[in-house]
């Protein structure tokens, strides 16, 4: 019992040593000091292009955050938030008066409309109203906002009094039509200024509503006394996207299995989506196939190809991604050149160009292929002590980033976007540039320590083993002497 409860305590004393322990910054080959803003809790940065150019996981597996303790910090990587422009303008709406005998709001729809070729209003005329014997009037208002620009909304009627008129209330009603015949109305509001004494003038003078794309309104009096109003002005909001950062490599060849034939070593984090080619003689034009190798036992889980079916080689098997001509043509002085292709994401660790006719000679040897993909954000929590270390460079890791909604919960895309960039210093070696194994740093030495913990047991065992043998062959030896004495 005592030898078996030995053993055990070694087994469990080798497996603590074998255990891995918390990973430190060195374990990594390569890192970027990161230095937030004064008073973040929250930063966020598109992950640095050294990142994907260095990492040694397609999914950034082997990405880390530490603070200057070494401590684990909490981040989070996610696809980054969109952005857009916001301008806001203010412009003057052009106003025709419907006067005519006194009619009805039902009856507004019954004038005479002049516009031009242009769209633009020229005229407006009631025709007639539903009494006769009424002296014309002010009926309502129809507004030219002129042609609605690009990406805007109009959010409001900004209203200005005729001069001379210190007082006013009225309820009015708003349409709008983008063809001067079928009108929908979008608000209903009590205009109102009252001015006192002082000449301090208390004003309810805008008319609010959801944006929206309109080029025509029009107002009518629900009650109070219709006037032509000095000027209305249409508050006009302009959101236009913006393009969101994006990062480029390019990649020199090497020769592949034919002249013809280019390979392109390619960091495997990068999520191309965007391919082009730098020719490097003038004047060409180049059909090319685009594509990658698989193994020749590994079927491509997706093929994205639009051409023939992949043919087979002795040791891969060559899958076409794309057939397109990269060009680089001299018209009168100047050069036209073929732009990057935009591509689904593929993530490889070799790109292969085969020009779509075999000449025996390859003039473009030293044409450059380039890439292009949008960097991911990184999003983490400033806790511990800065400054922080981005490490990365580590075959094996495993995912440490989490989920946005753990690191930022219920941060909307707006806040995301708002959010301080720390300061990114220029990457650094923490290691040699010695191969990592997939075994991690230390595991060895903890193994080693654990064999030796097994064949002390071992031993131990075995000593135990040979002292209790001997014990019971002296005890059986004393009992057969007693019997052969008596």
């Amino acid at each position: 019992m005592k030898v078996s409860l030995i053993c055990c305590n070694l087994l469990v004393a080798g497996a603590a040593l074998a255990a891995p322990g918390q990973e430190r910054p060195q374990d990594y080959r390569w890192s970027i000091a990161l230095t937030p803003q004064p008073g973040a809790g929250l930063s966020r940065i598109s992950v640095p292009t050294d990142v994907y150019l260095h990492a040694r996981s397609a999914s950034l597996a082997d990405v880390r955050l530490f603070d200057s303790t070494g401590k684990p910090l909490a981040f989070a990587l996610t696809a980054p938030p969109a952005q857009s422009r916001t301008q806001r303008d203010t412009l003057a709406m052009r106003i025709f008066p419907v006067t005519g005998k006194n009619i009805g709001y039902y009856e507004l729809d019954n004038v005479d409309i002049r516009i031009g070729n242009d769209g633009r209003l020229l005229s407006v005329t009631a025709l007639g109203g539903s009494t006769p014997d009424a002296a014309p009037g002010l009926q309502g208002l129809i507004l030219d906002a002129g042609p609605p620009a690009k990406d805007s909304r109009i959010g409001a009627l900004q209203i200005t009094l005729p001069p001379g008129t210190d007082n006013y209330n009225a309820q009015v009603l708003l349409e709008v039509s983008d063809d001067l015949k079928q009108w929908d109305a979008i608000a209903t509001t009590t205009l109102n200024w009252l001015r006192n004494s002082d000449t301090q003038t208390l004003a309810n003078d805008r008319i609010e509503f959801a944006p929206r794309a309109f080029r025509y309104a029009r107002l009518s009096w629900q009650y109070g006394n219709p006037i032509t109003f000095a000027g209305i002005a249409a508050q006009q909001v302009s959101v236009t996207a913006l393009a969101l950062p994006r990062a480029t490599i390019t990649l020199k060849g090497t020769t592949g299995k034919s002249i013809d034939e280019r390979l392109y070593a390619t960091p495997i984090a990068i999520p191309a989506d965007s391919i082009g080619l730098q020719l490097a003689e003038g004047n060409t034009s180049m059909p090319v196939t685009l594509g990658v190798y698989h193994p020749a036992s590994e079927a491509p889980r997706q093929r994205l190809h639009l051409g023939p079916r992949a043919r087979a080689t002795q040791a891969a098997e060559f899958e076409p991604l794309l057939h397109t001509t990269f060009y680089r043509i001299n018209m009168d002085g100047k050069e036209r050149v073929s732009g990057d292709l935009s591509i689904p994401v593929v993530q490889t660790a070799q790109w292969v160009l085969r020009p779509q006719y075999h000449s025996g000679t390859n003039p473009n040897l030293n044409s450059v292929l380039r890439l292009g993909w949008t960097p991911a954000s990184l999003v983490f929590l400033a806790s511990g002590k800065g400054p922080y270390q981005l490490v990365f460079g580590r075959n094996g890791a495993t995912p440490a980033a989490l989920p946005l909604s753990q690191v930022a919960p219920g941060f909307t895309q707006e806040e995301l976007l708002a959010l301080p960039v720390p300061t990114a210093a220029k990457v650094v070696a923490l290691t040699s540039d010695a191969p990592i194994e997939k075994t991690p740093d230390g595991a060895g030495l903890r193994l080693a320590a654990l064999w030796t913990a097994l064949l002390l047991g071992v031993a131990v065992l075995g000593f135990f083993a040979w002292r209790l043998l001997s014990q019971m062959k002296e005890e059986h030896g004393s009992t057969q002497g007693s019997t052969d004495k008596q």
